[in-house]
C-alpha cells in the first residue's frame, strides 16, 4: 500500500500567501506614489499657468508703459507747439491793442480811399445827424505828411504839413472818429511857402490823447 505524503504542498501553499500580499502592498504604495505625483504635477502646472498669467499681465504693463513713453517726446514736442501758438497768439493780441494798433490806426487814416476803424452804425447815424461830422472818403491823404510823432503817458503830439487848413481839418475829423484817438486838439500853426517848389504849406501841430 502506497502512501502519498502532502505535507510540503501545505506548506507551500502557506508561504505563497505573504508573497502576493506583500506585492498587493507595493502596487499600493507604487499607485499612492503616481496619484501623489499627479497631484503634485498638478499643483505645479495650476502654479505656472497663474504665473504665466502674471507674466502676461506685466507683459502688457510694460508695453503701455513703453508706449507712452514712447510718445512721450512727441506730446512734448505737441506741447511746445501749443505753447509758442499761445505766446503767438497773445503778442498778436497786444498788437491789436497795443501802440502797433495805434500806428497802423493812424496808417489807415492817412490812406487814401479808407479812413478810421469806426463804428459803421454809428458814422451812418452820425452822416445823417451832421454831415460835417463824418470824414470824407475822397480826400486825397497826399496833400499832407506827418513830420513827427511824439507819444509819452498814452498823450501824443503830432506834427506835419499840408496843403491848406481843410487838409487839417480833415485829420482832425478823422482821429476824433477812431477808437483809439480822443480828446483831439489843433494847437496853432502857421502858413509857410516851401523854400524849394515855392508852394504854400501848412504848418500844424495837433495834440490827442490814445487808449489801447
Amino acid at each position: 500500500m502506497i502512501r502519498i505524503n502532502l505535507l510540503p504542498h501545505k506548506r507551500g501553499a502557506a508561504t505563497g500567501a505573504p508573497s502576493q500580499r506583500w506585492l498587493l502592498v507595493v502596487l499600493a504604495v507604487v499607485l499612492l506614489e503616481i496619484v501623489g505625483l499627479f497631484l503634485f504635477y498638478q499643483s505645479k502646472r495650476e502654479e505656472l499657468d497663474a504665473q504665466n498669467r502674471t507674466n502676461a499681465q506685466l507683459k502688457s504693463q510694460i508695453d503701455d508703459i513703453k508706449r507712452i513713453v514712447a510718445d512721450h517726446d512727441e506730446i512734448k514736442k505737441a506741447l511746445t507747439v501749443l505753447r509758442a501758438r499761445e505766446e503767438a497768439i497773445a503778442k498778436l493780441q497786444a498788437g491789436r491793442s497795443g501802440p502797433t494798433a495805434v500806428l497802423l490806426e493812424l496808417a489807415q487814416i492817412m490812406t487814401t480811399g479808407k479812413g478810421p476803424s469806426a463804428d459803421p452804425d454809428k458814422l451812418a447815424k452820425l452822416r445823417k445827424d451832421n454831415p460835417l461830422a463824418v470824414f470824407n472818403p475822397a480826400w486825397d491823404s497826399r496833400r499832407l505828411w506827418l513830420t513827427a510823432y511824439l507819444e509819452g503817458q498814452r498823450t501824443v503830439r503830432i506834427e506835419g504839413l499840408a496843403r491848406d487848413g481843410n487838409d487839417v481839418y480833415e485829420l482832425a475829423q478823422r482821429l476824433k472818429l477812431s477808437p483809439y484817438f480822443y480828446e483831439v486838439t489843433l494847437l496853432p500853426g502857421k502858413k509857410d511857402a516851401d523854400q524849394v517848389s515855392k508852394i504854400d504849406l501848412v504848418s500844424f501841430a495837433l495834440q490827442l490823447k490814445v487808449r489801447y
